[in-house]
C-alpha cells in the first residue's frame, strides 16, 4: 500500500500549487475522494424493489445503514477521511476559519472563497497581473536568470488567473523588457 504521510501543507501564498497537489493527493487515496470534495458525502444507494422501473431505469433509494457492506462503509467514510486530510494541512489560524464546516466539500469551498475571493477579487488580481506583465523590465544589476525567474512567475500567475499569451507575445515582451544597451 502506498504511503500517504506527505500531505501538502496549506499556504495561502501558494494556494494555487497547494490546490493542485491536494487534488492529486486526495485522488491517490481513493478514486471517489474527489467526488466527495466536489459533490459532498456519498450516499449509499440500492435499487428500490418496491416499485417498477421508470423509463427503463430502476428507481434508487438510500440503503439503510444496517444493509451496508464493507465497501459501502468505506465509501460512506470518505467524507471523514477527506476532512481529516484537509484538517491536517491547515495551521491554527486557517483551521479556525473552517472548523464550523461539516463536510469536506464545505471546507474546500470555504478555502477556495478565502484564497481566491469572489469574481470581483479575481478580476482585480488579473488586472494587477496584466499590469505586472505590461510593465515588466529588466532591472539595473539584475541577471538574465533573475529576470527570467521573475518574469516566469508573472506568466504563471497570469495562467492561474485564466490569462494566456502566445509564445510570440511573450517573446516580444521579453525582447522589449531587456535593456537597450545590452547587459
Amino acid at each position: 500500500m502506498a504511503s500517504f504521510n506527505k500531505i501538502p501543507m496549506f499556504s495561502k501564498e501558494d494556494y494555487d500549487d497547494w490546490k493542485i497537489r491536494m487534488q492529486a493527493h486526495l485522488a491517490a487515496h481513493d478514486d471517489d475522494m474527489w467526488f466527495v470534495i466536489t459533490d459532498g458525502p456519498m450516499k449509499i444507494m440500492k435499487v428500490n424493489t418496491a416499485v417498477g422501473t421508470t423509463e427503463g431505469a430502476p428507481q434508487m433509494i438510500e440503503k439503510h445503514r444496517s444493509e451496508w457492506t464493507a465497501e459501502d462503509k468505506k465509501k460512506a467514510n470518505l467524507d471523514n477521511v477527506a476532512k481529516d486530510i484537509l484538517y491536517k494541512t491547515l495551521d491554527k489560524n486557517m483551521f479556525a476559519k473552517i472548523k464550523t464546516c461539516t463536510t469536506a466539500k464545505e471546507i474546500w469551498e470555504k478555502l477556495t472563497q478565502l484564497c481566491e475571493g469572489n469574481d470581483q477579487t479575481k478580476e482585480n488580481k488579473l488586472t494587477v497581473a496584466i499590469q505586472k506583465f505590461d510593465n515588466a523590465k529588466m532591472k539595473p544589476g539584475e541577471t538574465l536568470a533573475e529576470f527570467d525567474e521573475r518574469f516566469s512567475s508573472i506568466i504563471i500567475e497570469l495562467i492561474s488567473l485564466g490569462k494566456e499569451y502566445s509564445n510570440r507575445e511573450i517573446a516580444l515582451k521579453v525582447m522589449r523588457a531587456l535593456p537597450e544597451n545590452g547587459m
